[in-house]
């Protein structure tokens, strides 16, 4: 079974799903061992397509760390809080994939929102 982790230890993902709003980007850590990557590529495309069909969803992207690093960064991008607290609860929707994922999985996803700094960059 995968193992979940929060990246902030103040805000957990449950308390993030329960702010409204949008939009808001899903950053999600993924770690496996290094002979599960395959497998890992597997699970993610085939519960990134069931995703791409629910209300809400705009984009997704994995990139994967380099020199034969078996880290990856699931970007993916939401119309809202609730769209995405929507697409996770639906167990129709990514039943196919939920079997798929290796046991050595750790994920770490969290919810961010555009930050404005003052002369750097806008929200």
């Amino acid at each position: 079974m995968p193992e979940f982790t929060e990246l902030d230890l103040h805000t957990t993902l449950a308390d993030q799903l329960d702010e409204g709003g949008g939009p808001v980007i899903l950053v999600n850590l993924l770690r496996v061992a290094p002979e599960d990557v395959d497998q890992l590529l597997l699970a993610w495309s085939t519960d990134a397509a069931a995703l791409r069909r629910q209300p809400g969803f705009i984009s997704t992207q994995l990139y994967r760390g380099i020199a034969g690093s078996s880290a990856f960064l699931n970007h993916a991008v939401w119309e809202s809080t609730d769209h995405y607290r929507a697409a996770r609860l639906d167990d129709s929707a990514r039943a196919a994939a939920r079997g798929l994922y290796p046991a050595s999985l750790v994920a770490t996803p969290h919810l961010f929102r555009k930050q404005a700094v003052p002369g750097i960059c806008v929200a």
